[in-house]
């Protein structure tokens, strides 16, 4: 004879009830603790906070943006060594204004990649930097090395705020 026969129906029902329990407070549990814990406005707040802090960007944390430009003496296009040297610096500071402006705007990039049997033909990446700057200020044109020259520029947060807000305004006229 079947030993589960023997046993009282009460006591074969007993593991499902446990296991039917088990689950029921689980879900019971899990409701408590978010009923426990209420979310005061200030905590809302504080994560609100906390999140937009993971969202900003980087640059939205510092107080200025530096952006530092080169330029090589001996490519510059003129015979004369004095001229090359004034051509080096010009070409110096608008790297460093290029280097600002990816700053402040950001870069556009196109890529595209061609794949043939498996193998990467040919690989194209394009960017582009488009942009407005003023109120930067001329930290330093050093020379860098024997044939090289550094341009330091650095622009205020405030100024970087005012031409992000132009340029999307610009964007939303653009667009009606």
């Amino acid at each position: 004879m079947n030993r589960l026969c023997l046993m009282p129906p009460r006591l074969l029902a007993l593991p499902l009830v446990l296991v039917a329990l088990a689950i029921g407070l689980s879900g019971c549990k899990t409701a408590l603790i978010a009923q426990s814990e209420p979310a005061t406005p200030s905590q809302t707040a504080a994560q609100r906070s906390a999140d937009a802090g993971l969202i900003a960007p980087l640059v939205e944390k510092r107080e200025t943006l530096t952006a530092t430009g080169y330029a090589v003496i001996s490519v510059q296009n003129h015979r004369v060594p004095a001229q090359q040297r004034l051509l080096a610096i010009r070409a110096s500071k608008l790297d460093a204004y290029r280097s600002l402006t990816e700053q402040v705007y950001g870069q556009q990039l196109d890529a595209s990649t061609t794949v043939a049997d498996m193998t990467v033909q040919n690989d194209t990446f394009r960017t582009r930097v488009e942009g407005v700057i003023y109120g930067a200020v001329l930290v330093s044109i050093t020379p860098a090395g024997e044939d090289t020259y550094e341009t330091t520029l650095s622009l205020d947060k405030s100024v970087v705020r005012d031409l992000r807000t132009l340029y999307l305004g610009q964007m939303v006229a653009k667009n009606r």
